[in-house]
């Protein structure tokens, strides 16, 4: 088993900047005979789920994650001023547990819908009322700390490495190291290692992973020119640094970070801390509002009992309709769909009142409780006489 475990990883999913397809990451970590793997896409969580039933699969364990982007120092997320606002930090996150993963996925949707700005954004405010259950780490070369250093803001840097542990604590914040063939982010290793010893923080060893295979640089080259609208022969354009940003063996990171053993096996120690349940357990549905003094039940109940008497009058207390009633209701409470006939019922309601043509289908659209409730003009006691 390996003692290394991937954390800085990026799929598809990262639009126009990774090459990897899930199942190919998946694979290749399988063939890696890598305990875990990692998945964190720049600003978005839309892969998570397929990620993590894919590792479920070959039977690694998925750490789910994102890159996200912070707004500068006193920016907020919804301020949006030009030349000022179109900074940004990079922004590694991953879910310790269930609360964590529920952070992340506040995380990517508010950033998206309130901090976009070029970007999807979130600010030092928001980051802190969601830090319950998340990890966090240094970051690449374009998060705050390392950004900082390779400008020689050391004293900054080392203002902001405060905040950072103050957030998140010695347990939840590690220092990244990556190594990408980049000049200014050997020198940042350098510090942030002389700073874990200084501080008591831990390192953490990583690989800025957007392709799967060394061979697939070429073409990552390419989609990175689809995504700036450039073309390949241009000399200056954005490039990435050199040919290693895929999915290294353990071997070669002990080659790149040997001298820095702790930083792989913090690797597995984070593995170990992550524990996301996504596995399905029943349904899953959105809350439905019932009025004062009633739940779902009664007013599932209700709402059966107005349509009796409106449709069938004097012979809605009729034994017949009666049992059957209680009958169905029960089996539908049983199965814990009270709530499922009330989302159902109120969207039917939605489509009456704007003269929207509905249909239904199933066996509970010829229930006695659906036409009570007008989900269906099917009358089940006639139909059946």
């Amino acid at each position: 088993m390996s003692d290394f475990v991937h954390l800085h990883v990026h799929s598809e999913f990262s639009l126009l900047d990774g090459l990897s397809r899930v199942k190919d990451l998946v694979s290749r970590a399988a063939e890696l005979n890598m305990p875990a793997l990692a998945l964190t896409d720049h600003g978005t969580m839309h892969a998570a789920i397929e990620f993590y039933r894919e590792a479920k699969k070959r039977n690694i364990k998925p750490i789910i994650g994102i890159e996200s982007y912070l707004t500068a120092v006193g920016r907020g997320m919804t301020d949006r001023q030009p030349k000022v606002d179109d900074k940004r930090f990079h922004l590694l996150l991953l879910a310790e547990n269930d609360t964590g993963y529920k952070n992340l996925l506040r995380i990517a949707s508010a950033s998206q819908l309130k901090g976009f700005y070029y970007k999807p954004r979130i600010d030092r405010d928001f980051l802190a009322d969601h830090a319950d259950g998340i990890i966090s780490t240094s970051g690449c070369m374009a998060g705050e700390i390392p950004r900082l250093l390779a400008q020689g803001n050391t004293q900054l840097a080392r203002e902001r490495l405060g905040w950072w542990v103050d957030v998140f604590g010695r347990d939840r914040f590690f220092l990244e190291l990556q190594e990408h063939g980049i000049p200014e982010l050997t020198e940042v290793n350098r510090q942030l290692i002389r700073w874990a010893r200084e501080f008591d923080l831990k390192m953490v060893a990583t690989k800025d992973v957007h392709y799967v295979k060394s061979e697939d640089a070429g073409p990552h080259d390419v989609l990175l020119c689809v995504q700036t609208g450039e073309l390949v022969t241009q000399q200056d354009r954005m490039r990435m640094s050199d040919t290693s940003y895929y999915l290294k063996s353990r071997q070669e990171m002990l080659e790149l970070f040997g001298e820095q053993p702790d930083s792989l096996l913090n690797t597995v120690a984070i593995a170990e801390m992550c524990h996301v349940d996504l596995d399905p357990k029943g349904y899953h549905l959105p809350p439905f509002d019932v009025p004062e003094g009633y739940d779902a039940e009664s007013y599932l109940r209700h709402l059966v009992d107005e349509g009796l008497a409106q449709r069938y009058g004097a012979r809605a207390r009729d034994p017949e309709i009666q049992t059957r009633k209680e009958h169905e209701l029960k089996i539908i409470h049983d199965m814990g769909f009270d709530t499922y006939f009330l989302i159902v019922w109120d969207l039917c309601e939605f489509a009456r009142r704007r003269d929207i043509w509905w249909n239904v289908r199933g066996s509970g659209a010829g229930s006695l409780v659906a036409y009570a409730t007008g989900i269906t003009n099917l009358d089940p006691v006639s139909y059946t006489h």
